[in-house]
């Protein structure tokens, strides 16, 4: 049984022997998950659409180097993280950056860790409204801290692949998932507070 990244290894080493309808197929497999994640950076559609059309660009140009020592998606994402943000940074619109929080705070803290579940029947009531109100606050949030609970949460990622694909340590991962997940929680706060019937 193949895992996918073997079958990911295979196709860039069709890739690398000049087959480049195997690139199509990488492409095909990560254009819709790449533009999930760099929509959340880049927040116009069409211009989240050029990054990741640069993206797989910057990879074809870039797969001789590279060595599979992580998946290939975690490569991938990183290319295209650096690519949004080197997008934003050229259109003078840098996110502010927050201090990163204790990382040991952050595994002690554990508030926010509802944003998984979600689905009790009370929040299904307001979960359009949740919905809404988690968009815009991570939307708000510093780039960093936006790629890093996007891929946690959205994409579902290890701390370690997360790691990987941000170039930076575990314990900086998880002080940027706390300080995100604190301030999502903390909008969140007055919808989950109120009673059902003044949620409408």
């Amino acid at each position: 049984m193949t895992t996918e990244r073997e079958c990911d290894q295979m196709l860039v080493e069709r890739v690398r022997a000049g087959d480049k309808q195997a690139f199509d197929l990488l492409v095909a497999k990560y254009q819709r998950r790449l533009m999930r994640l760099l929509s959340r950076i880049v927040h116009d559609p069409a211009e989240a659409e050029d990054v990741v059309q640069e993206t797989f660009i910057k990879a074809y140009r870039a797969l001789r180097h590279f060595r599979g020592d992580s998946a290939f998606y975690t490569w991938l994402y990183r290319i295209g993280i650096n690519t949004a943000k080197n997008f934003l940074a050229t259109q003078g619109r840098r996110a502010p950056a927050l201090p990163d929080t204790d990382s040991d705070q952050a595994d002690l803290h554990h508030e926010g860790e509802h944003l998984r579940d979600i689905n009790t029947p009370e929040s299904m009531l307001a979960s359009k409204q949740i919905a809404q109100t988690v968009n815009a606050a991570m939307d708000a949030l510093p780039v960093d801290l936006r790629t890093a609970i996007a891929l946690r949460e959205i994409e579902g990622l290890s701390y370690e692949e997360i790691s990987d694909i941000m170039a930076c340590p575990i314990g900086t991962v998880r002080s940027r998932i706390y300080r995100a997940r604190e301030v999502i929680a903390e909008k969140l706060r007055p919808l989950l507070d109120l009673p059902v019937d003044k949620r409408w």
